[in-house]
């Protein structure tokens, strides 16, 4: 009989393994890695099979995996945002709700992962309409608008031109991916009247907010470990530039449960950042942006008075991420360093800021999506292949490859190949989209 049981703790243990949720924002723990088990690591010729394939309309907005069943913000920019709700094993649309928010701006579509709890779905649009639904009867429980609701405005036809306009309206719109941390939904408004605002999550009630930490870029607060306490690290945008007169931007971390300042550092350049923070151990954090500025090295320390301090460790223009938080596995950092005038490709870099590697265009990785997973990295180049890599600091090791996605019928123009939306994945099955459908892959077993 202890046989029986020791044996079935440990099936349901691996069964658990195997079927971990990814419900929001790069994963379970908001940091691309996922304990799945089990992965292929030979694919046929064609690459590995695509369980079934839905149309959605064009974006970057990726997938939230829970219970069986992925959600989706999609959106029609001539109507407005669309929470959809799939069978993840059948890829059945079971449900959808949608609400009017109309308007387009530059590289258009969806551009956010929703998160889920027992029972609501967050998700915040381009224009600031937060939503929780509920999970049962698909319907809004609360909303509020980060934006408006705090002093924004959106410009008529929502579109503020390329570096925004006197609304301070982002050029490509707002790209939130919600936070959840207790019973609080935390998102970064980043409006003249509030930097970083939480919700009580089931009532929808303003818990706390910050006043302006810095101009408005991409990046969605997360949590990381300072002194074993958990930190809400914000990064926000440098300005000026191009001629003008540089004012950098901040990189704050705040008490989740009250939105106090704790520390801050007030020199980060990046006009246009996307990516959160990365959580390095031992009180570290590495800050990354595109358009060749390259990343950051934070090292956070706790006073004799119990305030803390900032210090710089390095800065390095050879590393950086566009539009993606890095991955940092086993001591290394892993990242796709494709800008506007840079092609370094998949790129690994150690602690100290010393490059190992770079791909290059040998293969090009331009704005894709990874994930670790079984320790190993599946990967999107931001066109159209999907790749299994081994992680190495002695080289790039790829194991598989396939092309998988597509351009949109009649070419999709400039944004045919951005095919840049967040992976998920849960119970083997890899959720991928490029600018016109999602596809559910089998990786695992």
């Amino acid at each position: 009989m202890k046989k029986l049981i020791i044996l079935t703790c440990v099936l349901a243990i691996s069964s658990a393994l195997l079927a971990q949720d990814w419900p929001q924002f790069m994963g379970p723990d908001r940091n691309s890695i996922t304990t799945q088990e089990n992965l292929l690591t030979t694919w046929p010729d064609g690459g590995p099979e695509v369980l079934w394939k839905v149309g959605v309309g064009i974006g970057y907005g990726g997938p939230a995996i829970k219970d069986g069943k992925v959600y989706l913000l999609d959106r029609d920019d001539k109507t407005g945002d669309i929470m959809r709700c799939f069978d993840l094993n059948t890829g059945d649309e079971l449900w959808k709700f949608a609400y009017d928010a109309a308007g387009e701006v530059m590289f258009p579509g969806s551009r956010s992962v929703p998160i889920v709890d027992d029972k609501h779905v967050y998700s915040c649009g381009p224009y600031g309409h937060t939503y929780c639904i509920d999970l049962e009867t698909h319907q809004p429980v609360w909303t509020a608008n980060v934006w408006t609701d705090f002093g924004g405005e959106i410009p008529e036809g929502g579109n503020p031109g390329f570096g925004g306009g006197s609304s301070g309206f982002p050029t490509w719109a707002i790209s939130q991916c919600p936070l959840i941390y207790g019973d609080l939904l935390i998102l970064a408004s980043q409006a003249p009247e509030a930097g970083v605002v939480a919700y009580d999550k089931n009532s929808g009630e303003l818990k706390w907010k910050t006043p302006s930490l810095g101009k408005a870029g991409y990046v969605s607060p997360i949590i990381v470990k300072i002194d074993g306490n958990d930190h809400l690290v914000m990064v926000t945008a440098s300005e000026g530039g191009r001629g003008q007169e540089t004012k950098p931007g901040n990189v704050v971390g705040m008490d989740p449960l009250t939105g106090e300042v704790i520390w801050e550092f007030n020199n980060w350049l990046c006009r246009i950042p996307v990516p959160s923070a990365v959580d390095a151990g031992d009180n570290k954090l590495l800050i990354t942006g595109g358009y060749e500025l390259g990343a950051l090295m934070l090292q956070v320390e706790k006073q004799a008075d119990g305030t803390y301090t900032t210090k710089e460790l390095f800065r390095t223009e050879e590393f950086g991420d566009q539009t993606k938080t890095p991955l940092f596995y086993e001591g290394y950092f892993y990242a796709e360093f494709g800008t506007n005038s840079t092609r370094d490709g998949l790129t690994c870099m150690n602690m100290d800021g010393e490059i190992m590697w770079k791909t290059k265009r040998d293969p090009d990785f331009n704005k894709g999506s990874m994930i670790i997973a079984n320790g190993l990295i599946l990967a999107t180049d931001g066109a159209k292949t999907l790749y299994l890599i081994e992680p190495s600091p002695e080289a790039f090791k790829p194991i598989a490859s396939a092309e998988l996605l597509t351009e949109p019928e009649g070419g999709g123009g400039r944004f045919g190949t951005q095919n840049w939306a967040p992976l998920a994945l849960s119970n083997g099955k890899l959720l991928i989209r490029d600018q016109s459908q999602m596809l559910c892959v089998k990786v695992a077993e």
